[in-house]
């Protein structure tokens, strides 16, 4: 498939950098009044997805949340402030990071309260792959995020594949005692 140069062009993690406020309604909280964790992650869910859309500049879909971290709660009536980037691009997919920080409305201080990283694949409009731009590390931070990513992924795969053996082993074990039966 062709896609135009300039979608293919590398990009800057600043062209895909995302943000999105939330206030948290009653509808989105616990019996405590704390947001639901669920809740909390569809907006990293949104969010991150913005910074994927950005980075490929077609239609994305979220392949895995594999790591997040729930800090503090949040309440009824507090401001989410979710921001997300795209930390690196492999050849279909994109790591994005998203970090969420609440703030107080009546103070306006903020307080980080989560933090995820999540994996989207570019795919086109009948739901194949598609290849992704080339992502351009800039500043010192970018690069540590870039280099992270990687990390993650190649972890990301070596469990895959330890879970495909565990699987195959409990295969072959249900089969050796189904033929001894």
């Amino acid at each position: 498939m062709n896609f135009p140069e300039s979608r293919m062009a590398p990009r800057l993690v600043a062209d895909s950098q995302s943000e999105m406020t939330e206030i948290v309604l009653p509808n989105d909280a616990n019996t405590l009044g704390n947001l639901l964790g669920g809740r909390l992650m569809h907006f990293i869910d949104l969010t991150g997805a913005m910074a994927a859309f950005r980075h490929s500049r077609t239609h994305v879909v979220t392949a895995a949340m594999d790591h997040i971290d729930f800090i503090q709660p949040v309440h009824v009536g507090d401001l989410l402030i979710l921001k997300s980037r795209v930390n690196r691009a492999f050849s279909t997919s994109m790591e994005v990071g998203v970090k969420v920080w609440v703030e107080h409305p009546q103070t306006g201080s903020l307080l980080h309260v989560a933090s995820a990283y999540l994996v989207f694949v570019a795919i086109d409009t009948t739901g194949h792959r598609v290849p992704v731009p080339e992502l351009k590390p800039v500043t010192a931070d970018d690069q540590r995020r870039h280099e992270g990513a990687l990390r993650r992924r190649e972890y990301r795969e070596a469990e895959a594949a330890r879970r495909r053996q565990a699987k195959q082993a409990y295969a072959a074990k249900k089969e050796a005692e189904l033929a001894k039966s």
